[in-house]
């Protein structure tokens, strides 16, 4: 008994020394276990030059989840939860980001990922779907809508969307106009302050999740910069587009987000009047991330709401 106590203290000991000294051994565990309480299975597919992976789980009719600039598909995890037990949940990483392929000698701009994630709807044997997105995902479904509006049954932004002006700039657009790319961290003092911007409400990561988050972002921090002024160059593309999106519209926007300002959420109602628009008071940039709950129920709402039209 006594040597049974000793190693239990031992092991007491050294697992705190282990989570923060060698996190990446504990990052895979923690991150199937997250997906897989959802419902949800990772799985890859080749696309042209692209080996995607997704995030799939669920049944019914097709919900594909599209993530924003930089980020990647686990962040809808937590959104999905109560999701996949009525629909079938699909939550890639774009072409670029997260686990799938990027290559340097390709374009990741509006154009070029329209096209690549209707190759990707075909090659998952995708009819119609609806498209949730987030930031530059809300984007991108809303542009893939415009052009494929038989095929897409509805188009939500959970948190702002990319692309509209706002009466007053944000935070953002402030250090944007300072010549910065604040979205790009080059250092740790530069991951901290994105994080400041995204987040109102800082949902909790295991350390082991964070950590990887910040080397992943600190490494590709060059390749980072290209993709941030490919966007640049579409600043304000939605804005210009909006109007014409004829596919049932709804519109979370974060009331704390720093990110794209919450007066754009009137802006966005003057230019599309059939959209169903909702400013979430205490959310920042990612409210499928820091009011999950909340965010997935008005999603459901909605969704619920298409049958009975």
């Amino acid at each position: 008994m006594k040597r049974l106590a000793l190693a239990l203290a031992v092991l007491a000991l050294l697992a705190p020394a282990a989570w923060y000294g060698i996190p990446e051994a504990f990052r895979p565990a923690l991150v199937d276990l997250h997906r897989r309480s959802a419902g949800l299975e990772e799985r890859s597919i080749q696309v042209g030059s692209h080996r995607i992976s997704y995030l799939e789980g669920g049944r019914g009719e097709t919900v594909v989840l599209l993530h924003g600039l930089f980020a990647e598909k686990d962040h809808w995890v937590d959104f999905a939860r109560s999701l996949t037990a009525h629909y079938r949940v699909i939550a890639p990483d774009l072409p670029g980001f997260g686990a799938s392929t990027r290559l340097e000698h390709e374009p990741y701009d509006y154009a070029a990922q329209t096209q690549r994630l209707a190759a990707l709807l075909d090659a998952l044997a995708v009819r119609t779907v609806h498209l949730a997105g987030s930031s530059m995902g809300g984007t991108l479904a809303a542009l893939l809508a415009l052009e494929q509006p038989g095929r897409i049954t509805s188009v939500a932004f959970i948190g702002a969307p990319h692309g509209i002006r706002t009466p007053l700039p944000s935070d953002m657009d402030l250090q944007i106009e300072a010549g910065r790319a604040p979205l790009v961290a080059r250092n740790a003092q530069e991951f901290e302050g994105m994080m400041a911007l995204l987040f109102a409400q800082p949902p909790f990561l295991p350390y082991p999740v964070m950590r990887a988050a910040q080397a992943q972002a600190l490494d590709r921090a060059p390749s980072n910069l290209r993709l941030w002024r490919e966007q640049l160059k579409d600043r304000h593309l939605l804005h210009e587009r909006i109007a014409g999106l004829k596919s049932p519209l709804l519109v979370l926007w974060g009331g704390q987000d720093r990110v794209f300002d919450a007066t754009g959420a009137k802006v966005l109602r003057d230019l599309n009047t059939r959209a169903g628009i909702e400013v979430l008071p205490q959310a920042g940039h990612l409210p499928m991330m820091e009011a999950p709950d909340v965010a997935a129920q008005r999603y459901a709402v909605f969704l619920q709401s298409l049958v009975r039209r």
